[in-house]
């Protein structure tokens, strides 16, 4: 049986190899800001899809390139251009369909909240599960969408975190954390838990992570 000391160790041991959250995988400069949420309303909306996380990744980037860094930037691409940037990213079976998702999302964006995400967090007022009742409005955003923008944006919005959905617990299980957010919270410093949900949702997809940190 392990120790709260063997815990830390493992905690500490996952955020060098693998503590490396999605957005900053994306090339994301998260901040409290409206682009920068806006790109990761985008990343998540990829993510959510059954497809490796790096061709989600590699796809969001390819967007940002074609100019969908906010809801306005998105709006003045069109649909075609859309498509044509996931397919180098290779965002293969979804590419047509999202490309129509995301031109959706962004005009509610601009409609409902003026592009700004901040004005969803103010309409959430500090209650989390209201924040991802607003996010499932988003088309493309759906339960795991809503848990990955969650997962990610306790980065920059204190007030969410802890945030360490199912999948991240599954990770957690995996090397041998405790499954309880508040026990798996205590582990790592607040400013950390982006960073430490990331790795536990990692070494929840690939096996072969979770070796080398328990390894």
């Amino acid at each position: 049986m392990s120790t709260d000391t063997d815990q830390v160790r493992t905690a500490e041991r996952l955020l060098r190899v693998a503590g490396q959250t999605y957005a900053d995988e994306a090339g994301i400069d998260l901040k409290d800001t409206p682009s920068a949420l806006y790109r990761l309303l985008v990343l998540a909306v990829l993510l959510s899809a059954r497809i490796k996380s790096g061709i989600a990744v590699a796809s969001t980037r390819e967007l940002f390139a074609a100019g969908c860094t906010t809801p306005r930037g998105t709006l003045d691409t069109s649909w075609q251009q859309r498509v044509d940037a996931l397919g180098r990213g290779h965002y293969v079976r979804y590419d047509e369909s999202t490309a129509t998702t995301l031109g959706k999302g962004a005009e509610l964006l601009a409609e409902e909240y003026r592009s700004d995400l901040r004005r969803m967090a103010k309409r959430a007022d500090g209650d989390v599960a209201a924040l991802r009742t607003l996010l499932r409005e988003v088309p493309g955003i759906g339960a795991v969408g809503a848990d990955i923008f969650c997962r990610e944006v306790q980065a920059v919005w204190p007030w969410v975190r802890p945030y360490l959905d199912r999948k991240a617990r599954q990770g957690a299980e995996r090397i041998g954390l405790p499954s309880s957010v508040d026990s798996l919270s205590s582990l790592v410093k607040a400013d950390d838990l982006a960073r430490f949900s990331a790795a536990l949702v990692r070494v929840a997809l690939d096996a072969g992570l979770a070796k080398k940190i328990t390894g």
